[in-house]
């Protein structure tokens, strides 16, 4: 991995919450709270008899609590969410109230490591495909994969040469780049978001300029679920966890590693896994 690219290569290294109920403060909101919230909490009729302008409103007014749900959570992480967050928030709220299905990274399960009838970690397989990348440098790892993922919500959600919402695919996931030791994390980390299965011949380019699509070759990665917020300390237990657990970590890349996030950044039960890189 070069500097501003993030190819899933074993080459080397260089790249909320709540019970639905209203915002957990503790962290960003999953896309499961904010289908449940925007459905129950946000409609005030939804029984398809208001007039035509009466219903522009209430998409209006729909759309403007989303952003301010999302705003305030965000803000416990120091990540402001700008105005115009409230269309691409809209867009993948509505297409993930199971019109436009999530698809998941397809994978070949190679081997999976367990003791005691505990999964300890998986190999897996990944093919060759189009990811859309940006490289993010903020002053905290919350802060780049906030403001990263809003970045690639736009793409997703019109800001691309079709001009229309592109699907959503899991996991998103943060190449972080760190010393040999695996003890400091690079401010410097690249967010990216694998194309859904109809755009990976023709991947639709991004508005944005600091949206790179590129090709990741096939890889073989060794991965370890964890639970709970994703930040520079948890992120290094988790490296030196998965270290000690793998038979011969000295096959894998040791200065840059994968977190994969299934629920969105910063979500204080984010449901996570760390992905060590076979070498090349």
């Amino acid at each position: 991995m070069d500097r501003g690219g993030c190819q899933m290569s074993g080459g080397g290294g260089g790249g909320g919450g709540g019970d639905g109920s209203g915002p957990d403060r503790s962290g960003m909101i999953t896309l499961e709270d904010l289908e449940s919230f925007s459905e129950d909490q946000l409609s005030d009729s939804g029984n398809g008899s208001l007039e035509e302008a009466g219903e522009i409103m209430e998409e209006d007014e729909e759309s403007d609590r989303l952003l301010h749900y999302w705003q305030d959570v965000a803000r416990g992480h120091q990540v402001e969410v700008s105005q115009d967050m409230a269309e691409p928030i809209q867009l993948l709220t509505s297409n993930n109230q199971g019109r436009s299905p999530r698809e998941h990274i397809p994978f070949t399960l190679l081997t999976r490591k367990e003791k005691c009838g505990e999964l300890l970690y998986e190999k897996r397989h990944y093919e060759k495909g189009h990811w859309a990348c940006i490289t993010m440098r903020e002053d905290t790892y919350e802060q780049s994969i906030c403001y990263g993922f809003m970045r690639i919500m736009r793409y997703i959600c019109q800001q691309n040469s079709l001009g229309h919402y592109l699907g959503m695919t899991l996991p998103i996931i943060t190449v972080v780049r760190t010393d040999e030791n695996q003890s400091v994390i690079s401010h410097e980390i690249t967010v990216a978001y694998y194309l859904p299965a109809e755009h990976q011949a023709q991947p639709p380019q991004p508005n944005d300029n600091e949206i790179i699509i590129e090709i990741w070759p096939a890889s073989v990665v060794y991965t370890r679920a964890f639970t709970g917020p994703t930040n520079e300390v948890t992120i290094i237990n988790q490296i030196n966890a998965m270290a000690e657990l793998l038979d011969c970590p000295e096959v894998c890349v040791n200065d840059s590693f994968i977190v994969a996030g299934y629920t969105n950044p910063a979500h204080s039960n984010r449901q996570n896994e760390i992905w060590f890189l076979e070498r090349r």
